[in-house]
């Protein structure tokens, strides 16, 4: 392989075109899918009923309901344990941001925890210490496919009669001392966007096991204007013109793609297996690494630099983009997620969702949005980025070039130019997530 990079000129190390896109269409996507095209039913289905009664037994719950988005899920959860305007939900400070926003959907208050440095999940550790007297609930993340430790969270819950949520948005199939996420919580969302190990090109699942937190969810599913208060309660969410109802046809998508979803998972850890045996030994690389609690369904390759390893002092966040454009000039499917933290989201960071400062009231001033509280969620943020090309229908030989191309880069970075190539990426300093207040850990 040649070792001058395609950055600098050299021929990047894997072909264009040799790293398929996933999932592949099937010949039983397709059947599924004309199928439903051709019957009456385009809004909802036989197909929605089936996906939810076939998902509800693959994952072990009891409800299943299927909306339009993971978002949607999300906020079936908030409805779902009884949550009301003003409530205050514990969640990591680095996620996706429907983690967030789905509690503002709802009129609650996120209140964020910073995420422990090796899985970047919520740190149970730092839980306790931001519940406020208004707490009601905890949502946790198994963000990039990889559980939480749930027995911690699960503890400190009850001590505090607290609901737990999992965002379970890209963990299907992954595992928590052998149980399935999403079966632990009070309820979970799942998401069927096309980038997640279930595809449906968009959607969303919601479970549960209580029969309760099912009907408050269901009240959200299609708009809940003719739904009739009932007494005892001290927030009535039977108005609310929400529209979460899935279609039959991205369901019947769905209902295709779970056949397989269990051998794609297996298909995807056996190429994570390769990555990191390939790149064990790669100075300035950190690879993830598996609990010791948990199997991970492979949803992400999520790596690190570190930038101390082969001598570049200037902001890691530098380092990382100079690697990310790098590694892509060779034809390795890299990215960057998410560069922001949750509590430097707008609507957030000014308090000020839906106007006048709504949904915070003055008793929240005693929530902290202040990025720097967060020193972990700050560096994940600036050092990470994610090997991609690693699922069905790419198989080892692939990975192994994925391998090649990465430890090419990663050899010839103390030559390059870190911040002459950061400088030419395409965001901004500012969206390139370097803070002053960000620190080495």
């Amino acid at each position: 392989m040649e070792c001058r990079l395609a950055l600098q000129g050299g021929t990047p190390a894997i072909p264009p075109g040799t790293v398929k896109p996933s999932p592949p269409t099937t010949q039983l996507d397709e059947q599924m899918v004309l199928a439903s095209l051709r019957g009456a039913a385009h809004t909802w289905g036989e197909n929605c009923e089936e996906l939810q009664r076939e998902f509800a037994h693959w994952n072990g719950n009891r409800h299943c309901i299927a909306v339009t988005s993971g978002t949607a899920a999300l906020h079936l959860c908030i409805a779902g344990c009884g949550l009301s305007a003003g409530d205050h939900v514990l969640t990591p400070a680095y996620s996706w941001t429907s983690s967030a926003t789905a509690i503002l959907h709802h009129q609650c208050i996120p209140v964020f925890v910073d995420i422990e440095p090796t899985w970047s999940n919520i740190d149970p550790a730092k839980i306790e210490a931001a519940i406020t007297p208004k707490t009601r609930a905890i949502m946790v993340v198994h963000l990039h496919g990889v559980p939480v430790d749930m027995d911690p969270v699960m503890k400190i819950a009850g001590r505090h009669n607290l609901a737990v949520i999992e965002d379970a948005c890209q963990a299907h199939g992954a595992l928590y001392k052998g149980r399935k996420v999403g079966t632990i919580g009070q309820c979970a969302a799942f998401s069927l966007n096309q980038n997640k190990m279930l595809s449906a090109g968009e959607g969303g699942l919601f479970v549960t096991d209580d029969d309760a937190t099912a009907e408050r969810a269901r009240s959200l599913l299609l708009f809940g204007d003719f739904r009739k208060p009932k007494p005892g309660r001290r927030y009535q969410a039977y108005g609310l013109g929400y529209m979460y109802r899935y279609n039959d046809l991205c369901a019947a998508y769905a209902r295709a793609q779970l056949t397989h979803l269990d051998d794609d998972i297996a298909h995807a850890r056996r190429l994570f297996a390769v990555l990191r045996s390939e790149l064990a030994d790669v100075p300035g690389l950190i690879l993830p690494a598996e609990p010791p609690y948990a199997t991970e369904n492979a949803y992400n390759f999520v790596c690190h630099v570190d930038a101390k390893a082969i001598g570049y002092s200037g902001p890691v966040n530098y380092m990382r983009e100079a690697v990310v454009s790098a590694l892509q000039a060779e034809g390795v499917p890299a990215s960057v997620w998410q560069r922001r933290i949750l509590p430097e989201m707008t609507a957030i960071a000014a308090r000020n969702a839906y106007g006048e400062g709504r949904p915070w009231a003055a008793e929240d001033d005693c929530v902290s949005y202040d990025p720097g509280a967060f020193p972990n969620a700050l560096y994940h943020s600036a050092s990470y980025f994610i090997i991609g090309g690693l699922r069905t229908p790419n198989g080892e030989d692939v990975a192994r070039l994925i391998a090649q191309a990465t430890r090419k880069v990663f050899h010839a970075l103390p030559s390059l130019d870190i911040d002459a190539v950061a400088g030419q990426a395409d965001v901004s300093l500012y969206e390139r997530g370097w803070r002053p207040h960000a620190v080495d850990l």
